[in-house]
């Protein structure tokens, strides 16, 4: 079948005709989505029909305008299906005796969406996404993405290769290189990066497990990269439940992070086959069923995106005095709960300031520490009261089973002064 060229706003035939300065005019650029496709009914992927009544529904549902469809069957199996779009194009090639399917969909312009052209598909046909890429295409390589840092304040972020952006059931997650090497960013806010995601990792968990009696049994919510959970295996620890509710976003990490989980190890963290032990579940509702079952924990770990005033935003409720209160019911004797609990600077510290004052409610030890190489504060605290808990920790650092890389003694002693907004709060 021959192809009817559509009419396109970039790169016509006419183009070829311009001056020079009339090309460079010309501004060409696309987004290109691949993605692996599995788990899917084989007779679904040998129906030449259905696939290709699918494709269109899908490309046509996500903004495209879809000028021509073929599809050819291959014997014993499997189908290539072809879609010429005004934007650019799309295709699909399945293998039934797999149940999968490799897709992609190329658009130029603002007109289609590509990532919402594969989702749809995806769905259609009841399949799991990985492999999933977004790679911006055309002269203007470099994707830029804007992060808020405060009321009015905005910083941007270069990414020269998006590895993989997508819209998980909970968030929006993108994942690309920087000039801080590989980085994760969560509904347009960085979450970690490849040179500092360390830094951030110890300033966390580092001063909890000094803290702590003992490290035998660990519960981290959150934290999809798995860092966290590495380094309490490497402190002793026996056991880490690790519950994240968004298993897409740690898949991503595992797959495209080079830190964290490796794909196998979350595998195995999957099959409880370790220390390690995943749960995709609610962190609420996972904490309510472990006190009620009576399960213990020396540490537990908050590691969440910032709490804000975004009613929708469901992992609010995690940084509340109730949920406080049931973490509490769940700590061993000489138990510590560790939050990451916002940003010192003056014009983003309403969510320290406010966390602060629950968690010295709640707790009877609260130690803070703000990390001298990164932006974000974090606490620690124990339901008994200590009378000198930060000399206590810092003693206990020379006998630490874990040997931190990035905190020092004079670290912790520096890191443990309380801004001063916390230490003379103004009412």
């Amino acid at each position: 079948m021959a192809f009817r060229r559509c009419a396109r706003t970039v790169w016509s035939v006419e183009s070829s005709l311009m001056s020079p300065d009339q090309h460079n005019a010309v501004e060409f650029a696309g987004t290109h989505v691949v993605a692996e496709l599995h788990g899917i009914a084989p007779a679904r992927l040998d129906d030449p029909q259905f696939l290709r009544d699918t494709l269109r529904a899908a490309l046509s549902a996500a903004g495209a305008t879809v000028c021509e469809v073929i599809e050819h069957r291959f014997e014993p199996q499997g189908v290539t299906v072809l879609a010429l779009l005004a934007e650019s194009h799309a295709s699909v090639h399945t293998y039934p005796e797999l149940g999968s399917a490799f897709v992609d969909v190329f658009t130029c312009g603002p007109s289609a969406d590509p990532e919402l052209a594969v989702r749809l598909f995806a769905d259609a046909l009841g399949a799991e996404v990985s492999g999933h890429r977004a790679i911006p295409r055309g002269p203007a390589t470099v994707r830029r993405l804007t992060e808020s840092v405060g009321a009015g304040l905005t910083r941007t972020w270069e990414l020269s290769e998006v590895l993989h952006e997508a819209d998980t059931d909970f968030q929006h997650v993108v994942i690309g290189r920087t000039e801080q090497g590989v980085s994760l960013f969560c509904d347009d806010e960085r979450q970690s990066t490849e040179a500092t995601q360390l830094i951030y990792h110890e300033a966390l968990l580092v001063p909890a497990l000094l803290l702590a009696e003992q490290v035998r049994r660990v519960l981290v919510i959150g934290s999809s990269e798995g860092v966290v959970s590495q380094i309490a295996v490497a402190a002793g620890a026996e056991s880490v439940d690790h519950v994240d509710i968004d298993k897409a976003a740690v898949q991503a990490c595992a797959t495209y992070l080079p830190y964290g989980y490796s794909a196998p190890e979350l595998k195995a963290a999957d099959r409880g086959d370790g220390p390690v032990r995943i749960h995709y579940r609610d962190g609420w509702e996972f904490l309510a069923e472990a006190a009620a079952a009576g399960r213990r924990y020396d540490v537990v770990v908050i590691d969440l995106p910032d709490e804000n005033d975004d009613p929708e935003a469901q992992h609010n409720r995690l940084y509340g005095k109730d949920f406080l209160l049931r973490c509490a019911e769940v700590l061993a004797d000489g138990g510590v709960l560790a939050c990451q609990i916002g940003c010192p600077t003056v014009w983003r510290n309403d969510t320290l300031r406010r966390g602060w004052l629950r968690f010295i409610e709640t707790f009877g030890t609260v130690i803070y520490y703000g990390s001298d190489e990164h932006e974000w504060a974090f606490l620690s605290a124990r339901v008994d009261r200590l009378t000198d808990a930060v000399s206590e920790l810092i003693g206990r650092l020379p006998a630490s089973s874990y040997r931190p890389v990035t905190i020092d003694e004079l670290a912790l002693i520096r890191g443990t002064v309380p801004p001063h907004s916390i230490r003379h709060p103004v009412a």
